[in-house]
């Protein structure tokens, strides 16, 4: 099997190798009552999400080689000896032990499912009878955005330390096929288990590479000061050159701002797209500006926003504002729906969901060309002939998951850019 690459130092570079997860049965296991545990505000409707998905991965095929999460699970299952560490681990992670043997006669796709779809409580004793659980591991709910559980940085695989522990076995899948799957054997950094960072907690939707040495990483509800310090001691530990990180304080409500991308995305080696009342008003939320250099904190300063904290590490952005720039309201309500939460794979050449008119409207004002998924299926045309484009894809459904196309891909190589 050849190897895959690995590799990524921008969010804009040429996009070779994605990972993608199309959304199951997992997202229909869910009721009301328990969507807001499980990190939405509302339940799916998976028939209509799912065609909504296809138009994404039908664009991502045509650009790049794209890799699904189950698939690449099933193959790293068909070795024994990871397929036991990996049940055992997941089942004394979720308190359920007395679904080891269950769970490990099962063949590499069977397992891979359950994993996925969650494992049904088995009422066969008076605990688990009278359990108010429907499931003894739940359903991932959340795993269509596979931005958040692994993250590519450089030619490494930093994995997530997330927020809820509804999303642990994420990570742990992602560890597993990033270190055992046949293609990758890559290099992976772990926060779990760090006793110096006990509480550290870091998600992939607020790690941005801007550059090969500048990081733009959000605080806020789902990473923690303490998982950004994690980070900070990682790139230490290389003692390369200069590095900077810009960090970003988040709000902690409402759950819009759950990640930096929500609020902020790269578009070209010129343009962003920025939810304006955070990213450039006046507001209590610090912009700190981080140096680190041959292995020791040289700085730390607060700046006045992230544009003017990426002005002096030598880049000149034009934003590009979320919701246009006329109505506060519009901003907001685009904001919401995933707005601001594009995702590049090849500079100006963007997806994102055509639900925000207004937005769409600000970037055809910046010079991008506007077309729809389908029509770009149907014409076959070449995102090559265009200067900037966006390729819009319906978000009735997805956009209510709370996340965009960047919180649905996880890119594992992108071709260096030519700043």
């Amino acid at each position: 099997m050849d190897k895959i690459k690995v590799g990524v130092s921008s969010e804009i570079g040429v996009l070779k190798g994605v990972i993608l997860h199309s959304p199951g049965h997992e997202v229909e296991n869910m009721t009301p009552e328990n969507a807001e545990r499980s990190l939405y505000s509302d339940i799916l409707n998976l028939s209509v999400a799912s065609k909504e998905y296809v138009h994404m991965k039908e664009i991502l095929e045509k650009v790049s080689t794209t890799f699904e999460v189950k698939d690449l699970l099933i193959e790293t299952l068909r070795s024994d000896s990871v397929k036991e560490d990996l049940v055992r681990r997941i089942s004394f992670q979720e308190d359920a032990a007395a679904e080891i043997d269950f769970l490990l006669q099962m063949p590499a796709k069977a397992l891979a499912t359950q994993l996925i779809e969650g494992v049904v409580l088995k009422r066969d004793n008076l605990t688990r009878f009278l359990s108010k659980e429907r499931y003894s591991m739940r359903p991932l709910h959340n795993f269509l955005f596979t931005r958040d559980a692994s993250m590519t940085l450089w030619d490494e695989v930093l994995i997530g330390k997330m927020a809820s522990k509804v999303r642990e076995r994420e990570t742990m899948i992602m560890e597993a096929i990033f270190k055992h799957h046949p293609a990758f054997g890559v290099k992976t950094i772990n926060p779990a288990g760090n006793t110096t960072f006990v509480n550290a907690t870091i998600e992939g939707g607020d790690v941005q590479i801007a550059r090969e040495d500048v990081l733009v990483i959000g605080k806020g509800s789902r990473t923690s000061s303490e998982g950004i310090d994690f980070l900070i001691e990682m790139i230490k530990a290389k003692k390369t050159g200069p590095k900077h990180l810009i960090v970003q304080e988040l709000p902690d409500s409402p759950e819009s701002f759950i990640h930096l991308d929500m609020t902020f995305t790269f578009l070209n080696q010129d343009a962003c797209l920025v939810y304006e009342p955070l990213i450039l008003k006046n507001n209590k939320f610090h912009t700190i500006h981080i140096t680190i250099d041959n292995g020791i904190v040289t700085g730390i300063h607060e700046r006045k926003n992230m544009l003017k904290a990426l002005h002096q590490v030598g880049f000149e952005f034009e934003p590009v504002f979320c919701g246009g720039k006329q109505d506060p309201w519009i901003m907001e309500r685009e904001q919401w729906h995933s707005g601001a939460n594009f995702f590049a794979f090849a500079p100006g050449k963007v997806i994102g969901y055509e639900r925000n008119g207004y937005t769409l409207e600000e970037m055809n004002n910046n010079g991008f060309e506007i077309i729809r998924a389908q029509e770009y299926i149907d014409k076959k045309l070449d995102h090559n002939d265009f200067k900037k484009l966006v390729i819009t894809i319906p978000g009735s459904e997805l956009a209510r998951g709370g996340g965009g196309a960047r919180c649905m891909t996880m890119p594992i190589y992108r071709e260096k850019v030519d700043w």
